[in-house]
């Protein structure tokens, strides 16, 4: 059973968390080198093709017209895409589910060999 002294500690694990990690402050679409460009609150900022993220492989730019940052900072969600990031996962290079990630790392790796074979060729 959880206790409320459990819900306190929990409350006060995220807190910590949430000063120790960057969050981000502000999010936009740059249609000039067509990223996402999210403003963390470390002063850093994360440049993203979107065609490497999970559901945005075939956005258009007017999809991220509209972006919104959860109240905690770690979270983006696109609702012209209903597609939802978590910003310590993009910040440790996951853009999309397991399963997502893999076939990306078979197609780019599919890529290399072709590219290889064309220098080779």
């Amino acid at each position: 059973m959880i206790t409320e002294s459990d819900v306190h500690a929990a409350e006060a694990r995220m807190q910590e968390l949430l000063q120790k990690s960057p969050r981000a402050v502000k999010a936009r679409y740059d249609r000039r080198v067509s990223r996402i460009v999210i403003s963390l609150s470390t002063g850093l900022e994360l440049a993203i093709p979107p065609h490497i993220v999970e559901g945005m492989e075939h956005a258009r730019p007017a999809d991220f017209l509209q972006i919104e940052i959860s109240p905690s900072g770690l979270g983006i969600h696109f609702p012209a895409l209903d597609v939802d990031l978590y910003l310590p996962g993009l910040l440790e290079g996951k853009f999309g589910s397991e399963q997502w990630m893999e076939q990306g790392a078979k197609r780019l790796l599919t890529g290399k060999a072709l590219q290889a074979g064309r220098r080779m060729g």
